[in-house]
Formats: structure tokens, C-alpha cells, sequence
């Protein structure tokens, strides 16, 4: 009864709040600190600050909290997510948060602080709201004023399960809403339904709305990527359309493995990198009930990397190579002084889905040191980017078999600025079998996903060879209990869980470098996130 009306007198007050709002058109306050500058993230200053990190489970592990931060920092890290619970689990104090924040202060990390009593709300027993969470904000605020350059406040983590997920949008507005009538001037962030990835895209296709609840237009939207995300194609479609919409994202969790699929750590990093996205790995140490595979070292021990630690750190795209730290700790000033442009790329060591590309260094004078190339097809009005490199040379793969690229390099440096586009080089890959051999390449796009079901379109099929082919055959295999429900501009046949597409009578023919696509719908059991995989072309 006493938790009904005290939801009862919060419904009150918002409504209260909002109708104040309507009455007295206010100017949104300009944030302080850490803030939302369009789809960036940037400091006081104004300089860019791209989030490097790992989240910290100090609710349950306090004791080990001095050392871990310690070790993430001396593996390059310039950002911490610090698990913390406001009676869910051991309850954490406004004493024991500004003893956290002094100790990612200590050792230069800019602080995520996030309230993980929320954790499948709806769906999961114990499980609080996103309300409750407001009113453990609140009783520890004394800990938090003051430190909006260092401190990020993550509402809730993944403050809903898979049920009633369309109250999202209304809660966490008005999450947000509270927050800023409690005189929080801090960055929020604020995570997704569907424990955390959004796989009905309520976050995604809502985001405008919460983003304007906030009176300081000051929320960054956090989408947690594990096995929903296994694709290149779902994972670029998602930071798409944050990217098309204006607004910021970060990826604030994500693994190499999980137990509802396979995520795309790959492409989350370099992709997350290509676009200055933050990304914030789960977890430092202590995982348990089966994804103990998430420890990033063995028992809180910097120097013991598991796999995990080793590929987030030290890998391509990784912490050690991309983390800046922020200027509230370096010292650095306002950098707009743009790298020089680097020099002119040869191409060497070219074959069908490949090349190696080097040109002459470029040089910064402008303070944040040079941070690396992008590398760019050229293509017009939009040049997609092929890759990034810290040094001044790069290895492309994935290229198109028989196909003319003409790549140019731009310089970045530690504040974000780019410099001027080199002159562009141009190569041709030879020809090959670029994904099933004799002239034929295929490649399968994942459209949309629901619960139980999924499009695949377009399944694109190339003709990678130097002359015409009259007629292809695509193979592909359906995991166990996916069926197929409907096709189109192709004949398919099932075996087992093997697919043969056989082109229809009108795109069959393909002139050398020609393409053409079918697509399919599929249905699968509730709860499996699986699509199709394992796509191979032959012709005749």
C-alpha cells in the first residue's frame, strides 16, 4: 500500500512539474562540465571527450576498488563505469561514492556512476524503477554537486527487460525531468530496454522525445551490445541512425561472447572508433553464473588479461590505442589547429579482397599530438571510410574482388580535428572468388528483427569474374528451428537446415562486376536471436 501511494504522489508531482513547464516557458540552462554537444561528447573546454573504458562491480566488490581502478588506468583506460546500488544489493552511501569519485579523480578516469538496482525491471524479481533510482540520486547528491567535470550519472542500467517496454519513453523522460528539478547539472546517461540493446528499437525510434526532456539538453543514450548485435549490418544500422538523427550514443556495454549470441566485437570497436563513439567494456573482474568468459583479468589482477582483456585492451581499435585521456587531467586546452595533410598513399601488395596502403606522415603543432589516419573510398557526396590506422601505412581487407577503389587519408588528432584530404590513389583488386569462387561473391544484410523473426534483404550476388554468367546458386545454412516464411527474386529449396537460392528468370544473367539481389523472411523460436549465416555463390 505505502509503495502504491508513493508512486501515487511521484505521478503527482511530475504532472505538477510539467504543467509549471507549459505555464512558464523557460530557456534550457546551459549545461556545466562534461556535456552534449550535438552527436559529441565534449569537456568544458570544448574539447572532444570519446569514452575508453570498462565497468568497475564495486557494489559487490568494494574491497577491490582501490586496485581495479588503479589497474584499468594503467591499461590505457581514460573512462570508468562504476557499479553502484541503492539497497538492491549492498547499498552504497553518499560517503562511499565520494570516496569513489576521489579515487577516479586519483587516478585521472572520468567517472560513469550508474544504479544498478533497475537491472530488468519488469521482467526480473527485486528488480526497482527508474523512479526509485531518482530518489537514490537524490540521498547521495552531496557526493555528486560539484564534480561535473569528472562524473557521468547513468540513471539506470538496463532499466527494463522485454515486458512493457513501451514505458521506456515516459519514465525515463521523467527520470530526467526529476533529476534536473533535484539541481543535477551533470551529463546523464541513459540506458536501453530490452536489458539494455534494443532490439524493438523503442530507445532508437524515441530517443528525440527524452532528449528534449531534458531542460539542458544534456543526455547521452547508452545501447548495450551483446548477442542482438552479431552483425556488421545490424551494428552500423544502429549507430546510423543515432548518427542521422543528431543525437549521441554511446555503447555502454558491450563483450566478445555472451550467452544469447555472438556479438561483433570487431566492428562495434573499429566502428565505435570511425565515428568517435565511446564504448565502455563489461567488465573488469568477478563475473559469475555463467559468463565468468566477461572477466577482462583473472581475479582483479592487471597483469592476468583473459582473452576478453587482452583483445579490448591491446587490440585493434582497442583502449591502448585509442583512449585520450581528458583534458581535466592532461592540462590540454582548446585544440582547433588541424593536422598537416599527409601525403599522397601508394598501393602495394594487391590481390581480390585486399591491398596494403602507405603514405608520408603527417604532423600536428596544434597540442594534441596526432592520433592516427582515416582511410576513405571516394565516392562523391558520401565517402565511406575503409578503415583507421595509428601509424602511416594500413591493410585493407573485405575489398571487392575485380573492382576499382580510389582511396584517399585525412590525419586526425587527439582533439578530433581532421586535416585536408591527401590526393587520392587509385587501385584496381584482382579477380577471384570473393566469397564461393567461379566469378560469383554474395553477401547477406540483416533488414530488420523482431522476437521471433527477421527480413534478410538485400542478399546481394556479384559477378566478381571478367565475363558474363548466366545463372548463380547461393547457399546459406538456417539455425536449428528457423524456418523460412517467404522469398522473393529467387527459387529457394530447404534440406535440413541448408538453403539453396537458385536466381529467378530475369536475374540470372550478370555482366563482369554486375549485381543483383532476393531476399527472404524467417521465423525463429522466441528468444533466439540467431539469422542466417554461412552464405557462399558459385555459378556456372
Amino acid at each position: 500500500m505505502r509503495k502504491r501511494l508513493r508512486i501515487a504522489e511521484a505521478a503527482i508531482i511530475s504532472l505538477l512539474a510539467l504543467l509549471v513547464s507549459m505555464l512558464v516557458a523557460q530557456p534550457a540552462q546551459a549545461a556545466v562540465g562534461l556535456r552534449v554537444s550535438g552527436t559529441r561528447i565534449v569537456e568544458a573546454n570544448g574539447n572532444n571527450f570519446i569514452m575508453r573504458g570498462v565497468s568497475h562491480a564495486h557494489t559487490w566488490f568494494a574491497s577491490q576498488t582501490t586496485s581495479s581502478l588503479a589497474g584499468i588506468k594503467s591499461l590505457g583506460a581514460n573512462t570508468v563505469r562504476v557499479v553502484l546500488s541503492g539497497g538492491r544489493w549492498t547499498p552504497n552511501s553518499a560517503s562511499d561514492v565520494a570516496n569513489v569519485v576521489a579515487q577516479c579523480k586519483a587516478n585521472r578516469l572520468i567517472c560513469v556512476l550508474e544504479n544498478h538496482d533497475t537491472t530488468g525491471y519488469g521482467e526480473q524479481d527485486g528488480a526497482t524503477t527508474l523512479d526509485a533510482a531518482v530518489n537514490y540520486w537524490i540521498s547521495v547528491q552531496s557526493a555528486l554537486t560539484g564534480q561535473e567535470n569528472h562524473v557521468v550519472i547513468n540513471i539506470g542500467n538496463e532499466p527494463y527487460g522485454n515486458n512493457n517496454v513501451s514505458a521506456w519513453t515516459q519514465a525515463t523522460s521523467n527520470a530526467i525531468t526529476r533529476m534536473r528539478a533535484a539541481g543535477f547539472q551533470h551529463l546523464l546517461m541513459v540506458d536501453a530496454p530490452n536489458w539494455g540493446q534494443d532490439w524493438q528499437f523503442t530507445m532508437r525510434d524515441t530517443a528525440a522525445s527524452v532528449f528534449n526532456a531534458d531542460s539542458q539538453r544534456n543526455t547521452v543514450f547508452s545501447i548495450h551490445m551483446y548477442g542482438v548485435f552479431d552483425t556488421a549490418a545490424e551494428i552500423n544500422a544502429y549507430f546510423n541512425s543515432f548518427q542521422t538523427a543528431g543525437l549521441p550514443l554511446v555503447v555502454g556495454e558491450f563483450g566478445n561472447m555472451h550467452s544469447d549470441g555472438d556479438p561483433d566485437e570487431d566492428t562495434i570497436m573499429s566502428q565505435a572508433q570511425s565515428r568517435g563513439l565511446g564504448y565502455i567494456g563489461w567488465s573488469w573482474s568477478g563475473n559469475g553464473g555463467g559468463v565468468e568468459y566477461l572477466d577482462m583479468v583473472t581475479n582483479f589482477n592487471a597483469s592476468s588479461l583473459t582473452s576478453w582483456g587482452t583483445r579490448i585492451f591491446n587490440g585493434a581499435n582497442g583502449i591502448r590505442q585509442t583512449a585520450r585521456e581528458a583534458t581535466i587531467y592532461s592540462g590540454g586546452g582548446t585544440d582547433t589547429t588541424a593536422p598537416t595533410t599527409p601525403g599522397t598513399p601508394t598501393a602495394s601488395n594487391v590481390t581480390s579482397s585486399g591491398a596494403r596502403l602507405s603514405w608520408s606522415a603527417s604532423t600536428d603543432s596544434g597540442g594534441s599530438g596526432l592520433a592516427g589516419y582515416n582511410v576513405y573510398r571516394e565516392q562523391g557526396a558520401t565517402d565511406p571510410q575503409l578503415g583507421q590506422s595509428t601509424t602511416n601505412s594500413i591493410s585493407l581487407t573485405g575489398l571487392t574482388a575485380g573492382t576499382q577503389y580510389q582511396v584517399y587519408v585525412r590525419a586526425r588528432d587527439g582533439a578530433g580535428n581532421l586535416s585536408g584530404n591527401s590526393s587520392p590513389v587509385t587501385f584496381t583488386t584482382t579477380t577471384g572468388g570473393g566469397g564461393g569462387g567461379n566469378g560469383c561473391g554474395v553477401t547477406g544484410t540483416t533488414q530488420g528483427q523482431w522476437g521471433n523473426g527477421y527480413v534478410i534483404q538485400p542478399v546481394t550476388v556479384t559477378n566478381t569474374g571478367t565475363s558474363a554468367i548466366t545463372g548463380w546458386t547461393v547457399t546459406f545454412t538456417l539455425p536449428a528451428g528457423h524456418t523460412i516464411t517467404g522469398s522473393w527474386n529467387a527459387t529457394l529449396t530447404i534440406s535440413g537446415q541448408t538453403v539453396t537460392a537458385k536466381n529467378a528468370g530475369h536475374n540470372g544473367t550478370l555482366a563482369a562486376n554486375a549485381s543483383t539481389s532476393f531476399g527472404f523472411q524467417g521465423s525463429r523460436p522466441n528468444g533466439n536471436t540467431q539469422v542466417p549465416a554461412g552464405y557462399t555463390c558459385s555459378s556456372p
